[in-house]
């Protein structure tokens, strides 16, 4: 069976429109990488655990910050990986200065056998959904054109 993430998509309105909050991957793949390498909060769904829970676990454990408010469906999105990727849109606010992720653990370099520790991103930030779409990986582009099209309804 496919894996399966749930994620939520944070967005704020302000005077230059729409906002959302993405994320960059940490550890020393991603380091120097960053159009086409940003995403939303998100992560495995364990067994029988409600995606818009999971969603908010993975948010928590990867930014430090837990979200309320009711989530909406953006839809199950299929990644180039294989991965289907269930997205939730929230409106709301925080300051990408004061997250703080979890840690997790990788081998580095590949095939190495030497492990290392890295946080799960090292950094998040506002875009505008044009600016968005150039930073995030290319399989996320159908989440943030579904924010678009939710909010236009």
């Amino acid at each position: 069976m496919a894996k399966r993430s749930a994620g939520i998509l944070l967005y704020r309105r302000g005077a230059a429109g729409v906002e959302v909050l993405l994320a960059h991957p940490g550890g020393p793949f991603w380091a120097k990488k960053d159009e086409g390498a940003w995403s939303i909060p998100k992560g495995e769904i364990g067994p029988q655990e409600d995606p818009q829970a999971a969603a908010r676990r993975e948010f928590l454990e990867e930014t430090g910050v837990a979200l309320d408010g009711e989530m909406s469906p953006l839809g199950a999105f299929r990644q180039p990986s294989g991965k289907t990727v269930l997205a939730f849109a929230l409106e709301g606010d925080l300051d990408p200065s004061l997250i703080k992720s979890n840690l997790c653990r990788i081998e580095w370099p590949p095939k190495s056998g030497r492990e290392i520790d890295i946080p799960e991103i090292d950094r998040a930030g506002w875009f505008s959904l044009a600016e968005a779409r150039a930073r995030v990986v290319a399989g996320q582009r159908p989440i943030l054109a579904a924010l678009a099209e939710k909010l236009l309804a």
